[in-house]
């Protein structure tokens, strides 16, 4: 136990360390109105360990007695700052009495050691009491609560005066010291307390769960969880699917005492600083030197764009031989459009979203795999193994009180979901997921708890057909899926597979190959394929850096397509709604987006155009009477355009 000399050196030592480094926050947090807050001060472990290593190593080792002291000193430095502003501003502000530190270890050595910072399913006996990171998802949010916090408490026989806490681990329990803790000469002794009035301190409190990202396990690894409460300005920051990293001490509580089930104790985390991540989910680095390699890519190929394009294209599931079609839909849903917001608030979604119906052996989960490789952050599931409450939301009840546990669609806020067997979901199950894919966002009224949750996700399904295809029929005949829900996909491509002998050679050919061309295959040489790695990087560099407008030729071009197809279509009415004109301004923008364009021209609105052209009927975007699993890439794809535009502008 620390002396009372200790003790006030320590607390002089962080005050000064708070009053040299953070004044702005000091000062901020003196000019704030309510004196009944609780107020967060931010503050970063590396400056501490810089300025003050053997603090920084004793707040490490002992994070809940020294952080308390932190809090003490915070309130102290809060004092210096009122008076400084008080001598040198001239102005007055108001008085503070619970300030927190809040230490961000992001950029610190606990970020870079794998015994500070393990993954939620390697927390150990040996991680309890130390100052530890945890990265996650978050699966789960209960209510927010109230708890009394610290007390104070008098000596009957030395009149001493000294803060009990109560222990989260024993369900906020007060246990009292056996003899007065009272450090003067002579000891006191005395083993009888009792409470002073009106000293209890409230907090406010909240339980979330957060889960390991399932896309860093192997298979066949379960995710693991881990309960992490939140106290007083950590509450209610976080929702169920943001993905967040969390700082604080690892401790444990007793399990809930049921019948028939043994009691025991469960890892817990008391935050102290939560950091979201959803806007920093782009977590791969992208170089300077990358970026000048795109630039010259694309001057290489200024002459005839479309070859480079399609460059990229083959990089795409390179182990499914042709399929330009399935290629070209696939880039140009990751890639998705740009987000627009209107005058009164109402947001047009930017992302888009792919169905591939065709018959078994076509490709389709080859391709719902590969996408979530391409995208930082996927979940894949399949119809027939999720319910309602698998792809959305449910509510589940913990120790009594019921809380929301996020979904497939929630968890891949951000990202993609990819849904396979979509026609195996039940009619309620499918109904769920309409404002998820239009609206991005759930609503939930579920026991009592009124919510909605963002599903700002990209939706890619894959089905069969319902029994043989039949090309006289419309989609919803031949899916068994209703026309609201079709007209939510940007593409629909069906892929049929027709017996086309010669087509089935070169196919053989290619898949009997494939080991020799991965052999032979040069990483570096961009311009006849793109390895994994190099897509995903442009796909995300595209995405952040490019916010493509529509020129004035490209707009005229859309909008004449468009009342053309609402005039003459019978056959696959459930698409042309005003939804198919919004998923033709996407798609020409995620074309010019892949192309490493701001604008979108002619060739874009097309290209658009023609995806959309083949989501009508089963022809491909290369061949206007083929197949679309037969698509193949064009040796001159220039010309072979020129041909199309032709076509297109005079149909």
């Amino acid at each position: 136990m620390e002396s009372p000399t200790q003790t006030s050196e320590h607390i002089e030592s962080m005050t000064e360390f708070l009053v040299k480094h953070y004044p702005d926050q000091l000062r901020e947090i003196s000019l704030s109105s309510d004196p009944k807050l609780h107020y967060p001060l931010f503050i970063e472990y590396a400056e501490l360990v810089d300025d003050n290593p053997s603090l920084a190593r004793q707040v490490f080792s002992d994070p809940e007695h020294y952080l308390r002291q932190f809090d003490d000193s915070a309130i102290l430095a809060h004092k210096i700052a009122l008076e400084h502003m008080k001598k040198f501003e001239e102005k007055i502000g108001i008085e503070k009495r619970f300030i927190h530190v809040r230490i961000n270890t992001s950029g610190s050595p606990l970020e870079r050691s794998p015994e500070t910072f393990p993954s939620i399913g390697r927390v150990r006996v040996k991680h309890r009491g130390i100052l530890m990171m945890l990265k996650g998802t978050v699966i789960r949010s209960g209510a927010v609560k109230m708890y009394e916090g610290e007390k104070m408490y008098r000596c009957r026989k030395c009149k001493h005066m000294f803060p009990i806490f109560p222990e989260l681990e024993s369900i906020n329990s007060i246990v009292k010291p056996p003899f007065c803790p009272s450090q003067r000469s002579k000891a006191c002794e005395g083993t009888n307390f009792d409470p002073v009035d009106d000293t209890v301190t409230r907090h406010d409190y909240q339980e979330i769960k957060i889960q390991e990202n399932t896309q860093v396990l192997g298979v066949g690894v379960i995710p693991r969880s881990i309960l992490v409460v939140l106290k007083d300005d950590l509450v209610d920051n976080v929702k169920a699917g943001d993905d967040v990293v969390v700082s604080g001490i690892l401790t444990s509580k007793w399990s809930h005492d049921l019948k028939d089930v043994r009691c025991d104790l469960e890892p817990m985390l008391i935050a102290n600083h939560v950091r979201r991540t959803n806007e920093l989910k782009s977590e791969i680095d992208i170089s300077d030197d990358l970026i000048e390699k795109f630039k010259n890519f694309w001057s290489h190929f200024r002459d005839t764009p479309l070859k480079g394009r399609n460059a990229i294209l083959r990089g795409i599931c390179p182990q499914v031989f042709g399929l330009f079609t399935v290629k070209l839909a696939v880039a140009l849903t990751l890639i998705g459009g740009v987000q627009h917001v209107d005058a009164s608030g109402t947001k047009v979604r930017g992302e888009s979203h792919l169905l591939l119906i065709g018959d078994p052996g076509t490709g389709k989960s080859q391709f719902l795999k590969f996408a979530a490789k391409l995208s930082n952050r996927a979940v894949i599931t399949t119809g027939l193994g999720s319910t309602s409450a698998g792809l959305t939301v449910t509510a589940v009840k913990d120790g009594g009180e019921w809380m929301l546990e996020a979904g497939a669609l929630v968890l891949a806020d951000g990202g993609l979901c990819c849904i396979d067997e979509f026609d195996s979901m039940r009619e309620h199950d499918r109904a769920t997921i309409h404002e998820a894919m239009e609206q991005q966002s759930i609503s939930v009224a579920k026991a009592g708890l009124v919510t909605t949750l963002s599903t700002k996700t990209i939706v890619f399904g894959a089905t069969n057909p319902k029994g043989q295809y039949d090309p006289d029929q419309s989609l919803s005949v031949n899916t068994a899926l209703s026309g609201p829900l079709l007209s939510r996909f940007d593409i629909v491509l069906v892929l049929l597979d027709t017996k086309n002998p010669e087509w089935d050679a070169v196919v053989s050919s290619h898949i009997l190959a494939e080991v020799q061309i991965e052999q032979d295959r040069e990483v570096d040489d961009l311009t006849t394929i793109w390895p994994l790695p190099m897509l995903q990087r442009y796909i995300q560099f595209v995405k952040k850096n490019f916010r493509p407008v529509l020129s004035k030729e490209a707009e005229e071009i859309i909008s004449s397509y468009y009342r053309l197809q609402r005039r003459s279509s019978t056959h696959n009415a459930a698409r042309t709604t005003v939804r198919m004109l919004e998923s033709l301004i996407r798609l020409a923008q995620a074309h010019a987006r892949l192309m490493f364009r701001n604008e979108v021209t002619r060739l874009d609105a097309i290209t658009a155009i023609l995806c959309i052209e083949s989501s009508m009927t089963i022809s491909a975007i290369v061949d206007s009477m083929g197949n679309a699993l037969h698509s193949n890439f064009s040796e001159e794809p220039d010309q072979e355009y020129a041909k199309q535009e032709r076509s297109s502008l005079e149909s």
